[in-house]
């Protein structure tokens, strides 16, 4: 069995990965998938209609999966498909996530009025929703980190409240019980009616009654263009820009100069009907036909929302998450008992997720034309790949189980992170015009990035021979002696990396902004990290620690690259505070008092260590 479990582990893990990449299989009647695909613009970038629905509920709800108040489960899409074409349907939809207390009392609920205690519909608060808009016009001009935490969840709240209202401006118009209907009529009777309109302007004679419907038809219309959040109409003439594409207000006000309704926006409409009246077959095959039609008209762009529709349903960084942690449990229990399958098994687990993890990063590298770190997100995902990739490196020279234990522990942990950081919307967003440069995102930012991972690393590999140290029996001689190597062949690694990258940084900053050097918060903590570094290093080259102090010098650079990574953005000053995340500041906080609390254990005295292991063993 021992012989056989790191070839079953591998099998297994190998199915588990696979079962990730089969399509999934259609949930209704309905084409969704085709319908998902579909391009639209959105905060200036082309993506499937599948990430606008995906994001968008991930701001709502903090999850993707809706569930209805009959009791089905939606899938993304098709939940997108309701908000914009049936929203009596979707305002039932409890999405609104809600857990202040003040909050709730604004709307007269509680908590027990909504799914999971926290979920509630748009038409459990449509009827205060005036109310709300006093409050956050109160709230608002409030800076930020003033706010009290019912300010903060009016703010949040009022916000998602209008993206939603917006989504439902996007396609059709919501007022209207058959758009295509409608957009049919004006065809027939725009040219008529913008000739009267013509006459009612020159003061000659006219209709007045058709001047009037037109004239509606056109407030109806620019309401529609001025409410809407999604640029679905696509430029006529083929591929171009995302400044080319319409909203579908914009595009039927375009009509009053042709004479002729866009197709695109007619489109919509016949999909509007067929979705409302339950017809699967005609909803497919305009979906397709118009697919097709995007396809030869759009063929690049239609082929990067395929393959993000296909990496979104795929989730291979949810899938590397749940990899990590069973390397991170076989590895800990391999110095237990079976240390050479065990240890094995783990080593293979990390792998294959660190192999899908670059399969993520590779792919979100080609549908953003860009190097592996432009925000936060992506700087988690780098971070903690790079990180693994490391600890592959010590596992394969030492074979101690040490370095898959880290790893899945740090992929874990940058995964977590990163999915925390996902919940603000689209993580594949346009550049900021400050880091707008593939050549220095390549070049500063990726080796900044692993010198963020090494130090990182070095700390984690830390905390390890502490805590083993301190409530197990396993910190034997050598165990203690391969540790004390690694933590400082990556402190060596981390030091070479993060003085590079700051050097790049600073050729950057001088030909962005004309200075080397400004002491910007950001470039402080760059130079902090390389500074604590090079600390631990001197200390350890001049005898003024050993293994035990040197392992605490790198826990604390776990606080300093923390401090750069995040910690600089929420100051809301400087150049580079261009990712601040106020729901980070308590997690750093925590994790800054977990540091300075393991840093205090490996002070202790070995007298105190002896008597925490044998508390732990008794």
């Amino acid at each position: 069995m021992k012989r056989l479990l790191p070839l079953l582990v591998l099998l297994l893990a190998a199915v588990y990965v696979g079962s990730t990449l089969v399509p999934p299989r259609p949930a209704t009647a309905f084409d969704t998938a085709g319908f998902g695909r579909l391009p639209v613009v959105l905060n200036g970038r082309v993506k499937p209609l599948d990430t606008v629905a995906r994001t968008t509920l991930l701001v709502l709800q903090g999850r993707q999966r809706v569930v209805t108040p009959d009791g089905r489960t939606l899938e993304p899409a098709a939940w997108l498909l309701d908000v914009c074409f049936a929203p009596d349907r979707a305002d039932a939809y409890q999405h609104f996530e809600i857990v202040q207390p003040d909050l709730l009392a604004l709307f007269h609920l509680a908590a027990e009025d909504g799914a999971g205690r926290k979920r509630f519909s748009y038409r459990q608060l449509e009827k205060d929703l005036a109310e709300l808009d006093r409050q956050a016009q109160l709230a608002q001009p409030v800076p930020a980190q003033a706010r009290t935490s019912f300010q903060k969840a009016v703010v949040q709240l009022h916000a998602n409240l209008h993206l939603y209202q917006r989504l439902r401006y996007s396609l059709v118009s919501p007022e209207s019980p058959d758009f295509l209907a409608e957009l049919m009529r004006f065809q027939e009777t725009a040219a008529a009616g913008s000739a009267a309109i013509r006459a009612q302007q020159a003061d000659q004679p006219h209709d007045e009654a058709a001047a009037r419907a037109t004239m509606e038809t056109g407030q109806h219309f620019l309401h529609m263009s001025q409410a809407a959040s999604l640029f679905p109409i696509p430029p006529l003439d083929g591929e171009g820009n995302p400044a080319g594409w319409k909203n579908t207000g914009a595009a039927l006000l375009e009509t009053f100069e042709t004479g002729r309704v866009n197709p695109y926006a007619l489109t919509y409409a016949g999909l509007a009907r067929t979705w409302v009246a339950g017809n699967a077959e005609q909803f497919n095959h305009i979906v397709t036909l118009y697919g097709e039609q995007l396809g030869k008209s759009f063929p690049r762009t239609m082929r990067k929302t395929g393959v993000e529709v296909r990496f979104n349903a795929a989730q291979p960084f949810l899938t590397s998450s749940t990899l990590y942690v069973i390397a991170f449990l076989a590895a800990v229990f391999s110095w237990l008992k079976w240390p050479d399958a065990l240890g094995r098994s783990a080593f293979r687990l990390v792998g294959i997720a660190w192999l899908l993890a670059t399969a993520g990063i590779a792919a979100r590298m080609w549908l953003e034309g860009r190097p592996p770190v432009t925000n936060l997100y992506s700087s988690a995902l780098f971070i903690g790949w790079a990180a693994v990739g490391l600890c592959l490196v010590l596992e394969a020279v030492y074979k101690n189980a040490i370095g898959s234990a880290a790893a899945g522990l740090i992929g874990f942990g940058t995964l977590l992170i990163a999915h925390h950081l996902s919940l603000d919307g689209d993580t594949m967003e346009m550049m900021r015009a400050v880091l707008d440069s593939n050549f220095w995102l390549a070049t500063h930012v990726v080796t900044v990035s692993i010198g963020y991972s090494a130090t990182f690393l070095a700390g984690l590999l830390a905390i390890i021979y502490i805590l083993r140290g301190v409530f197990t029996r396993s910190l034997d001689r050598a165990t203690a002696d391969a540790l004390a190597r690694m933590v400082y062949g990556i402190v060596c690694f981390a030091t070479l990396f993060s003085f590079v990258g700051t050097v790049l940084g600073g050729i950057w900053a001088d030909q962005s902004w004309g200075r080397f050097w400004g002491w910007d918060p950001k470039e402080n903590g760059a130079l902090i990290i390389v500074v604590w570094n090079a600390i631990i290093l001197h200390a350890r080259w001049g005898g003024l620690v050993k293994q035990r102090g040197l392992m605490a010098l790198a826990v604390f650079g776990n606080v300093v690259t923390s401090w750069s990574w995040f910690g600089t953005n929420m100051l809301g000053v400087g150049l580079h505070s261009y990712g601040f995340t106020e729901a980070a500041f308590v997690a750093l906080v925590l994790f800054v008092a977990s540091q300075l609390a393991l840093i205090a254990i490996a002070n202790l005295p070995l007298a105190k260590w002896r008597s925490f292991r044998d508390a732990a063993a008794g």
